[in-house]
């Protein structure tokens, strides 16, 4: 198999042509949307009224890989639709990984925004995970740390899809730099924050620096994390302090052309391959070398880190699990030596058996991380990525 390269490269980090001193003093916002378009809202946190809103999408969001997307929060460019699988070409849609900062002295922080998809929990995800938004805040240590997640409303409880949550008050006076998660597996269609009438507000633009590119499964997507912030990507970022994206797709991280196509777009600083939970050992002999030189190709000499999939919770008593298990790592092991030997040394391998540690505590449904999971998937990331980023 072979892929095709791809010379049209993208810009990662959308919006990074607005000045991060851009400051709004928000008394004089009068472009703001009207507080009727989505009601005022009293939640027993905050009061919606009297706000002043900002449009995230005026500053960009840091996490989106293309800025060529149907809609603002898209994780594919609207071309992917003519590539991709339906079910991939959904998927995509949705905003796991994407955040956005800002700065405010305001004593209240409000988020709205509206969704694209009805389904706002799953069966082993909560609604905050699949369909709510996390603010971190930095402390004096510089360290990024939680504060609140907004919980959506089921959708029978409103006219329409919009959420408007207050995500803390009260803080402490001064200016404070917050982040925002957004939704892991729902799409969004318009987001905007809201602070006090006369508050500063400074939006912080994306990073400019490469980011880690995660390609996998549910399990990068997010689930079952219990709030965006617990995804492996997230986490990951924190903790280096570098800018992820999110290309993890429930059911269908599979090494697709189409979307090792859409990868050679990326210039990242590191590329993760996670993708062995969707894969039976036959298309991980098939895929995996192809994936590989594509990406070398079209970025010389930047690390790629494959990595096994986790140990399923039952494979010490199922047989079938354990078997596949042991034939789709034995393949990607294969394959990774094949191409060390080839010459192939910006390659790295991370196994699998103890991705979520030992006593079979760290999941939802026996597959998925709980936010446990998550923690101890993002420990070993961070040991194997640590030594490959500038």
């Amino acid at each position: 198999m072979s892929y095709r390269s791809v010379a049209r490269r993208s810009v990662l980090t959308a919006g990074a042509g607005v000045a991060t001193a851009m400051v709004a003093d928000t008394a004089r916002a009068a472009a703001a949307p009207s507080e009727d378009e989505y009601g005022a809202v009293e939640d027993g946190d905050c009061v919606a009224t009297g706000m002043i809103w900002h449009d995230v999408a005026d500053w960009g969001v840091e996490g989106r890989a293309f800025d060529d997307t149907a809609s603002s929060y898209d994780r594919f460019p609207a071309r992917a639709e003519e590539t991709v699988s339906a079910q991939l070409w959904d998927l995509s849609r949705d905003s796991a990984g994407m955040l956005t900062r800002f700065r405010t002295d305001s004593p209240q922080v409000r988020v709205r925004y509206r969704l694209g998809r009805e389904l706002i929990t799953r069966s082993t995800m909560a609604a905050t995970g699949s369909s709510g938004v996390d603010i971190y805040a930095r402390d004096a240590n510089s360290q990024e740390r939680y504060v609140s997640t907004a919980r959506p409303e089921h959708p029978w409880l409103k006219d329409d899809l919009s959420m408007n949550y207050g995500v803390i008050k009260d803080m402490v006076p001064g200016m404070h730099e917050f982040t925002m998660h957004f939704p892991l597996r729902n799409q969004v269609l318009r987001m905007e924050i809201g602070v006090e009438a006369g508050a500063t507000f400074v939006p912080i633009a994306p990073r400019p620096e490469k980011p880690i590119v995660f390609y996998g499964t549910s399990i990068m997507h997010g689930s079952c994390a219990s709030r965006p912030g617990m995804a492996i990507p997230a986490l990951v970022g924190r903790r280096l302090g570098v800018p992820t994206v999110n290309l993890g797709f429930a059911g269908a991280g599979r090494m697709d052309e189409p979307v090792v196509d859409l990868l050679t777009e990326l210039d990242a600083e590191v590329y993760v391959i996670d993708c062995l939970p969707n894969m039976h050992s036959r298309l991980v002999a098939e895929r995996t070398e192809p994936l590989v030189h594509a990406l070398n190709e079209a970025h010389p000499g930047t690390p790629i880190l494959l990595v096994e999939d986790r140990t399923n919770q039952r494979a010490w008593l199922s047989p079938e699990v354990h078997d596949r298990h042991d034939g789709s790592r034995a393949e990607l092991r294969a394959a990774y030596l094949r191409l060390r030997q080839a010459g192939v040394e910006n390659l790295r391998y991370l196994e699998g058996d103890r991705l979520l540690g030992d006593d079979g505590e760290a999941t939802t449904d026996g597959s998925h991380p709980s936010d446990l999971g998550m923690v101890r998937y993002a420990g070993a990331y961070e040991r194997a990525l640590r030594p490959m980023i500038r």
